[in-house]
C-alpha cells in the first residue's frame, strides 16, 4: 500500500499544493529509511507495548534507526491503530493535521483527517517499516521486570529487551455508567463510540457529557440528520475554533499554565468566537487548565438551532427522556437550578473511556512523590531511564505535536540506551521534576497535569542542553538525522565509560 497523497494542481489549489509539497519534503528529509524485509537489526532491542498510533509510530522510528523492536498488542491485527479502530466513522482529528503528523512519512489529504484516513495511515506505516513480522497480537502484558540487566515482558520466552516503550494510550474500555431509571427509557442508549450504522434520522438525541466524546456524538448526529441534539453537560468546557493560526498562538503560551495574562486570549475568544453564545463559555475554569474542544462546528450547530447546550445535573431517566436539574451560568455542579425533562429517542453516553493501567510496570515506578504524571519529561520513571511511557501519562494540553513529540521521546530513549554518558541518574531526574514543580507552583493545576506546546519544547531543549554529552545527539533527537556522528563519537568514548554495557562512573550523567 502506498502512503503517498495525490499532489494538487498548483494553479487551481495553490494552498493544497503547498501543503502536499511540505508533506513530501518532510517525508524525504526526516523519515528514517525502512529496513529491508530480511534485514537483521543489531542495536539495542526495544519492547513496544501497544499498537495504536503512538506504538506503531515509535516502533517505526526504532526500526528505521536500526533497533530491533517487538510490539506487544493485546488485540488482534484489525486493532492496529488503537482507539481509532473503535470510534465512529464520522470521527476525525480535532486538531489540524499540520500539528499532528504522527510520523514524517504520513501524507494527509486534508486539514482535519477522518477516522478512516487516520487508521489507513497507521496501517500503511505499520507495513512500510515491516512491523507485521515484529508484532505479537493477542498478548496481554501483565508484568514487566528486569532480569540480569534486561527487561522481560511477561516471561523470558517472549524475549529480553534493553528498553521499553509503553504506548497503551489513555483510552481503554468505554465507560458506560448505569443511571437511575435507565431501564424505563423507551428509546435506545449507546456509548458515543458505537454509533456507526445507527439510524438517527429525524430523531431527538440527548448526549450525556460535554467533552471530546460529546463532539464525536454531535458529528454523528449531524451526519445522520437528527431532528434535534441536546448536549447535557455537568460543567463548562472551553471550545476553540478549528483554526491552525489560533490554535498555534494558544499553544505558544510560554508559561505552560494559566496566568493573569490568560484573561486576554479568554476575552478575545468570548468576544470574537463565542459572540452571542458567551453564556456557555466557562467562568470558573481557565483556558490553560484543561484540554479544550477544538471544533467550530459545535458553535455553528448551536446557532442554527440544530443543537442545544444544557448546563445541568442528570437526575434520572424517564420513559421518554431524561430529567435534569438545569443550572444557570456560574452555578457549580450540584447547585440550585430548575427541573425539566429533555425528551429523546436516543441517548448517547459521551462518558469517555477507562484509562488503561500502568500497573504492569515495576513497583518502584510509583513511589511518592514521583508517581505519574510526575516523571522525568512526564514519560520516564526516575528509577528507570530505559522506560518511556509515551502518551500514557498525558492528562491535558494545548498543542500536542504528533510526529514531533512521539519521535523525540523515542529518540531520547534510544540516546539513553546507546550512549551511557547521556543517561540520567535517578537523582537528577527527580531534581528536574522538582524544578518543574517549583517553576509552576502558582499553576491552578499540577505541574504535569497541563502543558502547552511551547513548554514541551522547553522540556526537550533543556534535556539536551543541560548535559554536554548530549549535544552531539541534538540533530538526531530533534529531527532524526545525524545518527552516524553520535555513533562514531560514542565509539571514541568507550574507554571512558568502560565498554558498551554501561558507564563505570555515571557522575556526569544528568
Amino acid at each position: 500500500m502506498s502512503s503517498k497523497a495525490s499532489v494538487e494542481n498548483p494553479l487551481f489549489h495553490p494552498l493544497l499544493f503547498l501543503y502536499s509539497l511540505l508533506q513530501w519534503l518532510t517525508d524525504k528529509l526526516l523519515s528514517p529509511k525502512a529496513p529491508r524485509s530480511d534485514a537483521k537489526l543489531h542495536r539495542p532491542s526495544i519492547a513496544v507495548i501497544g499498537a495504536g498510533i503512538t506504538g506503531v509510530t515509535s516502533a517505526a522510528h526504532c526500526v528505521g534507526h536500526g533497533f530491533d523492536t517487538v510490539i506487544f498488542e493485546s488485540g488482534s491485527e484489525d486493532q492496529v491503530g488503537g482507539i481509532w479502530t473503535r470510534v465512529n466513522d464520522t470521527s476525525g482529528l480535532q486538531i489540524h493535521s499540520l500539528m499532528y503528523r504522527f510520523h514524517p512519512s504520513i501524507q494527509w489529504k486534508r486539514g482535519y483527517p477522518s477516522r478512516q484516513e487516520i487508521v489507513s495511515q497507521v496501517q500503511q506505516l505499520w507495513q512500510r517499516y515491516g512491523l507485521q513480522e515484529r508484532t505479537r497480537f493477542n498478548t496481554n502484558v501483565n508484568k514487566v521486570y528486569q532480569e540480569n540487566g534486561k527487561w522481560v515482558v511477561n516471561d523470558p520466552s517472549l524475549g529480553t529487551f534493553d528498553g521499553v516503550i509503553v504506548a497503551i494510550g489513555t483510552c481503554g474500555a468505554p465507560k458506560m455508567p448505569t443511571m437511575q431509571g435507565m431501564e424505563t427509557f423507551q428509546g435506545e442508549v449507546y456509548h458515543s463510540s458505537e454509533l456507526t450504522g445507527k439510524d438517527a434520522k429525524d430523531k431527538k438525541i440527548a448526549i450525556i457529557g460535554g467533552g471530546a466524546s460529546a463532539v464525536e456524538a454531535l458529528e454523528f448526529a449531524a451526519s445522520a440528520e437528527a431532528a434535534k441534539t441536546t448536549i447535557l453537560s455537568r460543567s463548562d468546557k472551553w471550545i476553540i475554533p478549528r483554526n491552525i493560526a489560533v490554535d498555534t498562538l494558544l499553544s505558544y503560551n510560554i508559561f505552560g499554565q494559566e496566568t493573569k495574562l490568560s484573561i486576554f486570549p479568554e476575552f478575545l475568544l468570548r468576544k470574537l468566537f463565542y459572540r452571542d453564545m458567551e453564556d456557555i463559555a466557562p467562568v470558573d475554569k481557565g483556558l490553560f487548565t484543561d484540554t479544550p474542544m477544538v471544533n467550530s462546528d459545535v458553535m455553528d450547530k448551536l446557532r442554527e438551532g440544530k443543537a442545544e447546550w444544557v448546563r445541568c445535573d442528570i437526575e434520572e431517566f424517564t420513559d421518554r427522556g431524561i430529567v435534569v436539574n438545569r443550572r444557570a451560568k456560574g452555578v457549580p455542579k450540584g447547585g440550585p437550578g430548575h427541573q425539566e425533562v429533555i425528551e429523546a429517542d436516543i441517548v448517547v453516553m459521551a462518558t469517555g473511556f477507562k484509562r488503561p493501567a500502568l500497573s504492569f510496570l515495576p513497583d518502584d515506578c510509583f513511589e511518592d512523590p514521583y508517581q505519574p504524571p510526575n516523571w522525568y519529561l512526564q514519560t520516564f520513571p526516575p528509577k528507570h531511564p530505559s522506560i518511556s511511557a509515551i502518551n500514557c501519562t498525558y492528562l491535558s494540553a494545548i498543542g500536542t505535536v504528533g510526529n514531533w513529540h512521539i519521535g523525540i521521546y523515542t529518540r531520547i530513549l534510544l540516546m539513553f540506551l546507546v550512549d551511557p554518558l547521556t543517561r540520567p541518574r535517578s537523582i537528577w531526574m527527580e531534581r528536574w521534576i522538582n524544578m518543574t514543580n517549583f517553576l509552576k507552583m502558582s499553576s491552578p493545576t499540577g505541574a504535569f497535569d497541563f502543558f502547552t506546546y511551547l513548554e514541551l519544547v522547553w522540556w526537550f531543549v533543556f534535556c539536551v542542553a543541560i548535559n554536554p554529552f548530549r549535544w552531539k545527539w541534538a540533530l538526531f533527537v530533534f529531527f532524526g538525522v545525524g545518527f552516524a556522528l553520535p555513533n562514531a563519537v560514542v565509539a571514541e568514548e568507550e574507554p571512558i565509560v568502560g565498554g558498551k554495557n554501561g558507564a563505570k562512573d555515571d557522575a556526569f550523567s544528568f
